[in-house]
């Protein structure tokens, strides 16, 4: 009998897998509101339903642990690639139904608890498939192909339903096209994985005491994170640091696709693919490369106030764009592009804050919890930005979007920060 290779080349398994992962959380946060926002659904409605998508990644902490004590990483792996390819598939045959809102939103959410379990055993076979310092070369190219992923759904698939739409296909038989080929690819990443992931020998359940009850071992991990000195001020920094932003996440897009006369740009399916799926998500990749290279070299504390001014300072880009509804597209790409370049850089801080607070005996649970709290802090203001929108309509409320950024500088100012976190070791 042949014996299953333990390892392999990481170039042939770390970059799908995080296209893998990055496909799932891109068509729930991101493509799902394009696909609403061309179905005719209002924003306060586009906002409030998808807003609760980020529910899964919010109590993940809560059952991450059965991934380790249930099956290996790689048979999790596996099963939750085939139920996102599955909720892909189910939402491209109920696109087209009459009651495609209630439909489609249902197989959204089974895709996000999907992803979000996907997301636990992906990060954890990584650790488990590499050796230390291959985990520290190739942080950066999970970074880079999950935001590879990014640009193919966010940005080629809608310019792919937009050509579809402009080549006379019904919007509806547009999207149920796009997303059958979304299913395609994600049923041949499944079968690459399949074939080509390793199986690393520490990949099985964990070994725990029998004598200790799960739930006791769990609360208690689950409790010393709350036990943090500076508990407030690290949950205020956690849920407030990006309050502006989170509810801008929801509307740019129908603000880039609604027409001048409901205060929008009127840009096209298509346009909006290259606008914000293209030119935006490659400004956000680089300014997260710059923002790591910028914390190695000075440190966390160094950056921190220049890294919260960079996230909330380019909102006012969206401020000039509804007050001249400018049609000049190439001047829409730049304010896309710097906005989204400042808020890739200035993420960088957050993610280096989460992990700063994780440090411990138990940093993988807490970081987990971290990141959920993360969602938590984008999910409540998403799900209102929608009705507050069409309140306010569209100049009004990048007006207030501005005055909001004023938490995520008062949090910063209350933050703990070691000096040394981050930085390069000389």
């Amino acid at each position: 009998m042949k014996q299953k290779p333990t390892s392999r080349n990481p170039w042939t398994w770390v970059p799908p897998l995080y296209v893998a992962e990055g496909i799932p959380y891109t068509m729930a946060m991101s493509v799902s509101v394009v696909l609403y926002k061309r179905l005719g659904i209002s924003n306060t409605d586009i906002a409030l339903y998808t807003g609760w998508l980020y529910l899964p990644w919010v109590i993940k902490p809560f059952w991450s642990p059965l991934v380790d004590l249930f099956g290996t990483k790689r048979y999790w792996i596996l099963l939750m690639q085939l139920l996102i390819g599955v909720s892909l598939a189910c939402i491209a045959f109920t696109i087209p139904a009459g009651q495609f809102f209630q439909y489609t939103l249902a197989f959204f959410w089974l895709m996000a608890f999907s992803s979000a379990t996907h997301d636990t055993a992906a990060d954890g076979f990584y650790m488990l498939g590499l050796s230390e310092d291959f985990q520290s070369a190739y942080v950066g190219v999970r970074a880079t192909f999950y935001r590879i992923a990014m640009i193919s759904t966010q940005g080629l698939l809608v310019i792919f339903a937009g050509f579809l739409e402009g080549s006379g296909h019904a919007i509806p038989a547009a999207w149920s096209i796009a997303f059958f080929l979304a299913a395609g690819v994600f049923a041949g990443l499944l079968l690459y994985h399949y074939f080509i992931l390793p199986y690393p020998a520490a990949d099985h359940p964990a070994r725990r005491n029998a004598s200790t009850p799960l739930s006791r071992e769990f609360f208690h991990t689950l409790t010393l994170f709350f036990r943090k000195k500076g508990l407030l001020s690290i949950l205020a920094f956690l849920l407030f640091y990006r309050f502006a932003e989170t509810q801008i996440v929801k509307i740019i897009v129908p603000f880039l696709l609604d027409p001048a006369s409901k205060g929008g740009l009127g840009l096209t399916t298509s346009q909006v693919g290259i606008t914000y799926g293209t030119v935006g998500v490659i400004s956000l990749l680089m300014g997260g490369l710059l923002g790591g290279y910028a914390i190695y070299r000075k440190g966390l504390k160094f950056w921190i106030w220049i890294m919260v001014s960079a996230v909330h300072l380019p909102d006012l880009v969206y401020v000039y764009l509804s007050q001249t509804a400018t049609d000049n597209i190439y001047l829409i790409n730049l304010c896309v592009a710097v906005e989204q370049f400042g808020y890739g850089f200035g993420f960088t801080a957050y993610t280096m804050f989460m992990i700063m607070v994780s440090e411990g005996e138990y940093k993988t649970v807490h970081y987990a919890i971290a990141t959920g709290i993360m969602a938590l802090g984008m999910m409540l203001p998403s799900m209102a930005s929608g009705w507050l929108q069409e309140l306010l309509g569209y100049q009004n409320f990048f007006l207030w979007v501005t005055a909001a950024t004023l938490p995520g500088f008062i949090v910063t100012g209350l933050a703990k920060i070691d000096p040394e976190f981050g930085k390069k070791k000389t």
